[in-house]
């Protein structure tokens, strides 16, 4: 079995769909998205954060944290739950969040 990087890390996952929104809201979420991501880029265990998005319009977000109780931090950060509670009242038609342990893991890249 190939040894993990860090055996405690774990990756979240946060599939959403956004809604229709005026320009002064999009506003709104890209501020709360820049700080969103300088507090949680900052937190102790913050590893790092992807976005993806499908043609369908759905987005996902995968994040990597050293440990469960680091992504628990970012998880019950008052700012974070504020974001969160404002998401599902004004910018999410649905999301879902998947968090994992990695079971295998290796990787490749070519020299240069």
């Amino acid at each position: 079995m190939a040894e993990q990087k860090n055996p405690d890390r774990v990756i979240s996952i946060f599939r959403f769909r956004r809604k229709q929104v005026s320009p002064q809201e999009r506003e709104e979420y890209n501020t709360t998205g820049a700080r969103m991501m300088e507090i949680a880029t900052a937190m102790p265990g913050f590893i790092s954060f992807r976005e993806y998005k499908h043609p369908d319009g759905e987005f996902i977000g995968v994040t990597e944290w050293a440990s469960v109780e680091a992504l628990t931090q970012w998880r019950e950060h008052p700012e974070h739950r504020k974001a969160q509670a404002r998401g599902r009242e004004l910018f999410y038609t649905e999301y879902e969040v998947v968090t994992c342990k990695p079971l295998h893991e290796y990787s490749f890249k070519q020299k240069e």
